[in-house]
């Protein structure tokens, strides 16, 4: 258990370290992909703390983790907004886009939600070696296998569903994904099974990126133009999701 337990403050602190550079990276306005950065840091951290959820040392940390989250997801899409009419040679179309854009930067390095984080990271190890010490962590190992196990239910139940919910599909791929990347050795999936489940992320990511702009230009006038040709991308990504879904159901099932 204590190595176990050791293995799992390490990963934290690692990702603690990966938040904060994000972080730095956004104030200095160095790349485009320092949001997305972060935001894959806190769902892999999320991850990483699913089998424990009950400790309070774990759920304080996941609640103030998923409180980044949501914070942060609206101001992502806006950036991918920004990426898709730039490819597109629609600068015209990002003056106002990119404003709002770095005054979401401005906005989220200032706010409580990523002080907190930080703050209850800076504690964490503290806090798990007290709960160690008070036997709450029996069962470690097992906690992480049997979390694992559950996941790939529900997604083998999910890609079943005749009327699966792409949504729903997203969350259940990328909880799977990160739980299995975060403990490697704790469930059966091959090599092959992993990479289609990365193929099926990134497949029902273009789906909900045609979807989010398509619920947007219902809302903002100048983008109405791009409807078509979304509607278009939206379809060609909901037929190669389902591919990939498919051939995810056999490597699971």
């Amino acid at each position: 258990m204590a190595g176990m337990l050791d293995d799992l403050i390490a990963q934290v602190i690692g990702l603690e370290i990966r938040l904060h550079a994000c972080a730095e990276r956004l104030a200095a306005g160095t790349d485009d992909e320092a949001l997305h950065d972060l935001r894959v840091a806190t769902r892999r951290l999320r991850s990483l703390l699913r089998p424990f959820r009950g400790l309070p040392a774990v759920d304080v940390l996941n609640e103030a983790a998923a409180a980044l989250a949501g914070l942060s997801g609206p101001l992502r899409d806006l950036e991918v907004l920004i990426i898709e009419l730039r490819s597109h040679g629609l600068d015209r179309l990002t003056t106002d886009r990119e404003r709002a854009r770095h005054l979401g930067y401005a906005q989220l390095l200032l706010a409580p939600e990523l002080a907190r984080l930080f703050q209850v990271l800076e504690a964490w190890p503290h806090l798990m070696r007290v709960c160690e010490r008070e036997g709450l962590l029996k069962g470690l190992q097992g906690a992480v296998g049997k979390s694992l196990r559950k996941s790939c239910r529900r997604l083998i139940q999910a890609l079943e569903d005749p009327s699966h919910d792409r949504h729903r599909l997203r969350l259940l791929i990328k909880r799977l994904r990160y739980g299995v990347e975060a403990h490697p050795d704790l469930i059966g999936l091959s090599p092959k099974t992993q990479r289609l489940l990365v193929g099926a992320q990134s497949a029902l990511g273009k789906w909900h990126d045609n979807m989010q702009w398509l619920a947007r230009a219902n809302l903002e006038p100048d983008l109405r133009p791009r409807i078509r040709a979304w509607q278009v991308a939206l379809h060609a990504a909901e037929v190669r999701s389902d591919r990939v879904l498919e051939k995810l159901l056999r490597r699971l099932a």
